[in-house]
């Protein structure tokens, strides 16, 4: 694959998109299912204050950047800012009143103080490692659409169009990187990226499963049923995170870019959707 061609070729397109979300409120709106509402909720969670701490990762080192790849941080940065808001409102018809929504939220809050206070550079780190795995994640919602089959069509297409997004902007942070890293050897790069990877790798599927397990035991289970039943849906049926390994255990390849995962056919399947998608300038 002809790695300028390709990314030349993926036009990172913010889509100024709202959404109709009350079909989630007071109900299991994952298809009916308590577990994987549970565990879709316990991601939109992360996502508002993490997408906030990506677009200033990315937004410190623009400068570092020209040409084609100054064009896509300004589309990375205004499509993460969009994810931002539409799961600020999902995030906002959970019942607070059961859920412990506020205590979730301060724990991610308290979690990515932390990376920020370890400065740009680590920002930058922890921001590539995890845009990796929304690439990941979106390439399985797309091989695996069944998971949202009984889903309610704007919350269906929320995810699809985040999903999309994630897609298209999946190197912009990575080669923001790079060029930030450009007087670094690439040992002292490939190690620090791999370092960052296998600290998310542990930490973010750890911390994800216990946000579901807290939403559910607000459900009514007991906190050992709750961690099962969490840790079954992700890893074995239907097997949310264990379904992109391939894709997870390709970024320790040295060398490793997130175009080498040629999605572009994923892009072009999902963009017809969106087309008529009001686009930010």
């Amino acid at each position: 694959m002809n790695r300028k061609q390709t990314l030349n070729t993926v036009a990172v397109t913010p889509r100024d998109l709202r959404f109709e979300l009350e079909s989630a409120r007071g109900r299991p709106w994952l298809g009916g299912d308590p577990v994987g509402t549970a565990v879709f909720n316990a991601m939109s969670l992360t996502f508002p204050d993490g997408e906030r701490l990506f677009m200033d990762a990315v937004r410190h080192y623009r400068g570092e950047a020209s040409g084609d790849l100054a064009e896509d941080v300004e589309g990375f940065i205004a499509q993460e800012a969009m994810h931002s808001r539409e799961h600020r409102g999902l995030n906002q018809v959970i019942d607070r009143r059961k859920y412990p929504v506020a205590e979730i939220e301060a724990e991610i809050r308290q979690r990515i103080a932390f990376v920020r206070g370890r400065g740009p550079m680590a920002m930058l780190v922890a921001t590539i490692a995890l845009e990796h795995f929304t690439a990941m994640m979106a390439e399985m919602h797309h091989k695996h659409g069944d998971l949202f089959s009984n889903v309610a069509p704007e919350l269906e297409r929320l995810w699809r169009w985040h999903a999309l997004e994630e897609t298209e902007h999946k190197a912009v942070a990575f080669d923001v990187y790079r060029r930030a890293t450009r007087r670094w050897s690439p040992l002292r790069r490939y190690v620090r990226r791999c370092m960052a990877m296998a600290m998310i790798g542990f930490m973010f599927p750890r911390n994800i499963c216990r946000y579901a397990a807290r939403l559910l035991e607000a459900d009514g289970y007991s906190p050992e049923a709750a961690r099962m039943a969490v840790h079954a849906y992700v890893w074995r049926k239907p097997g949310l995170f264990r379904r992109g390994w391939k894709t997870f255990w390709a970024w320790f390849i040295p060398g490793f870019h997130p175009w080498d995962i040629d999605t572009r056919a994923l892009i072009t399947a999902w963009r017809a959707d969106f087309e008529q998608a009001p686009i930010v300038a």
